[in-house]
């Protein structure tokens, strides 16, 4: 039927398009959702129509069934009361009815048929759509994981990278150390020799002058009467 077919691509279509669009997952399945729905509501729609129309052959079935039996009984009147021609009038409009029924059987019979395929796509969808949903929280609940892994991933990596930095930083105090202990020795190779002589030089000057200002200190004692 060209309605069913129209309608299962306008799915595949949204499915299609939306599997093309896809980056982030947990935005896309309400997108899907959301077109899935509307996908739906036309569906419901047209369901409801042809539905109707099967209705409608139906009844005219049966109208067209009573119109028979009706025209048969009067026939059978006219013969009762002796008018053949009148029961062959009947009968000739009995015959019409007949051949039209059969036309009003075959479009009832296709109705009902495509009004049985669109509510079972109706069905179909509804249930897709309820099956969807559920589905739908457990696939935003790996999406978050997969983001607050990524997260994850990536302090790791700047934990790696402080790591390196703390290396470095110990080869660069490493460095340092020995370039201080080299110029600490460098000036003391550079420093001149001691003079023996010089350091009792100084050592006998202090004494001189230690022994000064004690004379000078008894001086002023024995002077003041101290």
């Amino acid at each position: 039927m060209g309605m069913l077919d129209r309608f299962t691509d306008i799915i595949k279509a949204n499915v299609n398009d939306l599997l093309d669009r896809a980056e982030d997952p947990s935005k896309m399945v309400d997108q899907y959702l959301r077109d899935l729905t509307e996908s739906l509501a036309e569906v419901k729609q047209e369901t409801a129509g042809v539905m109707a129309e099967g209705a409608r052959t139906e009844r005219q079935v049966k109208e067209n069934e009573a119109d028979i039996s009706k025209y048969d009984g009067l026939a059978r009147a006219a013969l009762e009361a002796g008018n053949e021609d009148d029961a062959r009038t009947f009968l000739a409009k009995k015959q019409q009815l007949v051949t039209k029924g059969e036309g009003l059987r075959a479009a009832a019979e296709a109705a009902h048929e495509n009004a049985t395929k669109m509510r079972e796509m109706h069905d179909k969808l509804v249930g897709d759509i309820e099956q969807l949903k559920s589905r739908r929280e457990a696939i935003k609940a790996k999406v978050a994981v997969a983001k607050t892994q990524d997260k994850v991933n990536k302090m790791s990596s700047a934990g790696d990278r402080a790591a390196g930095a703390m290396s470095a930083f110990d080869r660069m105090e490493a460095k340092a150390d020995e370039m201080l202990d080299r110029s600490n020795a460098m000036s003391e190779l550079s420093s001149e020799p001691a003079d023996a002589a010089a350091e009792l030089e100084k050592k006998y000057a202090d004494s001189a002058s230690t022994a000064a200002v004690d004379a000078e200190l008894a001086r002023l004692k024995e002077e003041m009467g101290l």
